[in-house]
């Protein structure tokens, strides 16, 4: 299979699989076809957005999580994988170069999982010892995996955050079909944190179900229990959110899934979401959870939320999306300064245009 991998990539033809699922089992190394690099597509004027960067190097997944928006969004469903890594770094480094003030949060995730089979693992490994040359900028490798065996040894440079997806086992079982159970992303967890990585966790999305309360009380407990809060960079907190097409595949494609029958409303951003004060009731007891295991140190904020929501959860909000870029900027440059090749200056991340 690895070889007609490679005879596939050597002539640059896509099997373009149209099929969600079919897409999930077929490989296809690629060469890089223009542009790869860009801001986040999910950022939206309208919410507080973190304005992170993304490399669009990798397509599809082979996990099947009940939400997943790419069920909705892939025309080719391929699993793809993008293998020309130095021209991906070339076009990151040249990009960044022209802002050396500012500090670039690049993830590998928009498209897909950035570890979940070995040839994103390969791919993600020569990103993360290319990263360590790169001053301004910090490599961010999302999952709902385990595979982290090749990344412990690699010359990480202390610029590679690798993050967690994490929801409560019922969750897992139920959602997230076929990623790795809690127990192995937390043993996960603690052997990057063990290897040098900071760690970022994303309760995003959170799940509404009978007894989530203590689950996610469970969870948080088991997380700070296997890393310390000083090795966690970030915590993303988010709920559930699809748009109208996608609630129609989710009910096609996993008729056993429950999660649209919860009370949503429509967002300015053709989302579903939960009504407003369920968001605040989740957002507020994670918060609370959080505090009390001593990751309050950690940066916490809140993934595609209006400035009432953030007032309600943190009695706060920032002042732009410009300006919370600067607040994980500068807290990055606090807590973890070799991240930075210069301190954050407010001024200038006030004045960026999205």
């Amino acid at each position: 299979m690895a070889e007609m991998f490679k005879k596939r990539a050597a002539f640059g033809k896509s099997p373009k699989i149209s099929d969600y699922r079919a897409g999930k089992r077929h490989l296809f190394i690629s060469p890089l076809r223009g542009d790869i690099f860009h801001i986040c597509a999910s950022l939206d004027p309208r919410y507080i957005c973190c304005s992170t960067h993304v490399i669009s190097h990798i397509s599809n997944c082979p996990f099947e999580c009940t939400y997943c928006f790419l069920q909705n969004y892939l025309t080719d469903a391929t699993l793809t994988v993008v293998a020309d890594s130095n021209a991906i770094l070339d076009e990151i480094r040249e990009k960044t170069s022209r802002q050396p003030w500012r500090l670039f949060r690049i993830g590998t995730w928009e498209l897909g999982d950035s570890l979940a089979v070995h040839p994103l693992n390969k791919a993600a490994l020569e990103l993360v010892e290319g990263f360590a040359g790169l001053p301004n900028c910090i490599l961010k490798l999302r999952t709902k995996s385990a595979e982290v065996t090749p990344l412990l040894d690699a010359e990480h440079g202390g610029k590679t955050v690798v993050s967690w997806t994490m929801n409560p086992p019922e969750v897992i079982r139920r959602e997230e079909i076929g990623t790795a159970r809690m127990d192995a992303r937390l043993r996960a967890m603690e052997r990057v944190a063990s290897a040098g990585y900071p760690v970022g966790i994303h309760f995003d999305p959170m799940i509404m179900f009978d007894g989530w309360e203590h689950a996610y009380e469970r969870l948080v407990n088991d997380i700070f229990s296997s890393v310390s809060p000083e090795q966690v960079i970030w915590i993303s907190i988010g709920s559930l959110r699809f748009n109208p097409e996608m609630k129609k595949k989710i009910e096609n494609n996993y008729p056993a899934s429950t999660i649209t029958a919860q009370e949503m409303i429509l967002g300015d951003d053709n989302k579903f979401r939960y009504v407003r004060p369920v968001r605040v009731q989740m957002y507020r007891h994670v918060l609370e959870l959080l505090k009390e295991a001593g990751a309050g140190i950690c940066f916490t904020y809140l993934c595609m939320e209006r400035w009432n929501v953030w007032q309600e959860v943190f009695g706060r909000y920032p002042d732009s999306i410009g300006h919370l870029d600067f607040l994980m900027a500068e807290s990055v440059w606090k807590r973890f300064p070799g991240m930075c090749s210069c301190r954050p200056r407010k001024e200038k991340y006030m004045a960026l245009e999205y």
